[in-house]
């Protein structure tokens, strides 16, 4: 008897198997939808995918299946975009503008305060971050505060100098940039190394796939802890943001004056937030700004870092740039790289565009079709998720010369920009859903690598160039092995020595 059962259950396990497998290959087909690896039963095509870098695993993978291309989480499509040309005719289609939400998100009801993914708030949340952040009057009126941190950030390297130390050059972007946005955002600094190690892992989980991905309906027992380690991260984000608004409104009823950052902001909008229909209150300011301590930041000193260190491996840039620095801020009586200099600056704004082409901070971008759509000839159903590959898109033989080589002149004459334009060069993205904080984030890629290289010469520590040499490198090789998540960083941190320049 026993057998018998067994044999009934094996046989219905195996008739199950087979029509899904069935399933697998016939839908595509039947729904139109892009080429793709070949699914196998229960789990489709996730395992064709070497997601520790996902990026250079999709991009190898659509030289064979093609600009528009196919990928299996189980029984759920996602549709990868690998070319220029493919891009923009997603990017700019509002029908594809919605999210992925991937299951990790939902730790802490996050999803549904979160700027990067929420699906149906998602304009009232960013007309607010944009009214009272972003709009060219409120960066110019905060312009102050930013060269109070330059200069900040260049007596803190000016201190390792003197003795002689290595910079971490990455974590010095860090602490400035976070400084600021804190500065901003309840006029005090909060930068340290616990928090950039919290934003990193933050970032490492938020974007990494899981068994709940493809399989949702196991998502309530996080088989690999995924949103129980997002959880942890997020309570950290909040529990910074909720003891400062607490102490700001225990200030205020006391009599202290008002302080005029974001803070005070929420506090003034209260009463109108509580009002019935509105779709912005608290819990929302508090995901928004969450997610800006980890965009925001670790996007912009992951791309200085990136910067250095190609600058270090090719000297004739690096000279390029130090000499068009001290022709257009040495000539000023403050000796101080000003946001009024990047219009004069078009040598350093190539090294930053060239630095976004190779090393984009967010190298893989998440959509989600709202609505069916037609693309090239195939079908994009409604709720399907689309995967932009901003690495390969960024890197495409046929619109660049030599495309793994880090050449900044490429640039020099070309109307060639990073705000959404230009398909070809996209680390921020495009269309309607492009990175929020990118007027900030331009103003402070300049800023901080033009001060950084304006006030100091930069070498390698000698055990850096002996270990080059060691793993058959240059001896100026710089080991670039990334670690990746929602950003792509260096897996060892860039250290350098810097030397005050006489000025």
């Amino acid at each position: 008897m026993a057998s018998f059962v067994l044999a009934v259950v094996l046989s219905f396990a195996a008739i199950l198997v087979f029509t899904h497998a069935l399933w697998l290959l016939t839908d595509g087909r039947r729904r139109r939808l892009p080429p793709g690896p070949r699914p196998l039963p229960l789990i489709g095509s996730v395992h064709a995918v070497k997601w520790s870098r996902a990026h250079r695993s999709l991009a190898h993978l659509a030289e064979r299946y093609g600009p528009l291309m196919c990928i299996w989480f189980g029984r759920h499509p996602a549709v990868v975009v690998s070319t220029p040309d493919a891009a923009r005719k997603i990017l700019t289609n509002p029908d594809t503008a919605g999210r992925t939400v991937l299951d990790a998100w939902r730790a802490e009801g996050h999803s549904a305060n979160s700027v990067i993914v929420q699906c149906h708030r998602w304009r009232a949340m960013r007309r607010f971050a944009t009214t009272e952040l972003f709009t060219k009057s409120r960066l110019d009126a905060r312009q102050q505060l930013r060269q109070e941190k330059m200069q900040e950030l260049v007596r803190r390297v000016s201190e390792h100098a003197a003795r002689g130390e290595p910079v971490d050059v990455g974590h010095a972007a860090f602490v400035t940039i976070v400084n600021l946005v804190s500065r901003t955002l309840f006029s005090v600094d909060i930068g340290s190394r616990e928090l950039h190690d919290i934003v990193r892992a933050a970032s490492r989980v938020a974007t990494t796939p899981t068994v709940s991905d493809v399989f949702p309906s196991l998502a309530a027992a996080d088989i690999q802890g995924a949103r129980s380690r997002m959880a942890a991260l997020i309570r950290y984000g909040y529990r910074i943001i909720d003891e400062q608004f607490v102490q700001r409104k225990r200030d205020r009823d006391g009599g202290e004056p008002r302080k005029n950052d974001m803070l005070d902001v929420v506090i003034d909008k209260e009463k109108e937030w509580e009002e019935e229909g509105s779709q912005m209150n608290y819990d929302t300011f508090k995901g928004i700004f969450t997610e800006f301590f980890v965009a925001g930041t670790e996007t912009v000193s992951s791309t200085i870092e990136w910067a250095m260190l190609e600058l270090l491996n090719c000297p004739e840039s690096m000279r390029m740039v130090v000499e068009e620095l001290k022709l257009v801020v040495g000539n000023k009586s403050n000796r101080q790289v000003e946001e009024s200099d990047i219009c004069q600056l078009p040598y350093l704004q190539a090294v930053i565009k060239e630095t976004l082409r190779l090393h984009p901070s967010v190298p893989l971008s998440f959509q989600r079709a709202m609505a069916t759509v037609e693309v090239e000839g195939y079908i994009i159903p409604k709720r399907t998720n689309i995967i932009i590959n901003i690495w390969a898109i960024n890197r495409k033989s046929d619109r660049w010369i030599e495309p793994e080589k880090f050449a900044p002149q490429r640039f020099i004459g070309q109307d060639i920009s990073f705000w959404g334009k230009d398909f070809e060069l996209i680390p921020f993205g495009a269309g309607r859903r492009m990175c929020l904080g990118l007027p900030l984030a331009y103003r402070m890629l300049h800023l901080v690598l033009g001060s950084l290289l304006y006030h100091f010469d930069w070498t390698l520590p000698t055990d850096v160039k002996d270990n080059a040499l060691l793993q058959n490198r240059p001896s100026d090789g710089i080991d670039m092995t990334k670690k990746y998540g929602a950003v792509v960083y260096r897996a060892t941190p860039l250290k350098a020595i810097a030397k005050k320049r006489d000025e």
